[in-house]
């Protein structure tokens, strides 16, 4: 977990400067280890597409949002996905291993659980950012 690759990508995430705004970080095959996989500069659209119902995947991505009509914010999300038809001995080493990557994708504003693509609707997402984010000047409109 701990590789260049996935520091250089997280960086890069969440830079202001960089077009990059989504890692996933996935097995590596034929190891029991995990690395990057791939990054994005599509958003979550582009991420969600890129999940595999059949892996355990852990995503970050950069979201940025309208805070009112003068201004937008930027938070962080880690995605811990785990897809519907994942092996059960791959689901029980989530756990540990989960732990393991919020140490290395450590700021992030929500964790979003998920195992199937409809958990990840952008509008909720955005919704929960703000939430988390302290002060809604949305008026709780989302």
């Amino acid at each position: 977990m701990d590789s260049p690759e996935i520091s250089a990508a997280y960086d890069a995430v969440r830079s202001d400067k960089d077009a990059t705004n989504w890692m996933l970080v996935a097995d590596i095959p034929g190891t029991k280890k995990i690395g990057l996989s791939k990054t994005g500069t599509g958003g979550l659209a582009e991420l969600v597409s890129e999940l595999d119902d059949g892996q355990v995947q852990y995503a970050y991505v950069r979201q940025e949002y309208a805070n009112d009509s003068e201004s937008t914010r930027v938070k962080f999300a880690l995605i811990i996905w785990i897809g519907e038809n994942t092996k059960i001995m791959r689901k029980a080493r989530v756990s540990i291993e989960s732990g393991e990557v919020k140490k290395v994708l450590s700021h992030h504003s929500i964790q979003v659980d998920a195992s199937d693509k409809s958990d990840l609707d952008e509008k909720d997402i955005i919704m929960r950012l703000r939430k988390a984010g302290g002060a809604d000047y949305n008026g709780g409109r989302g």
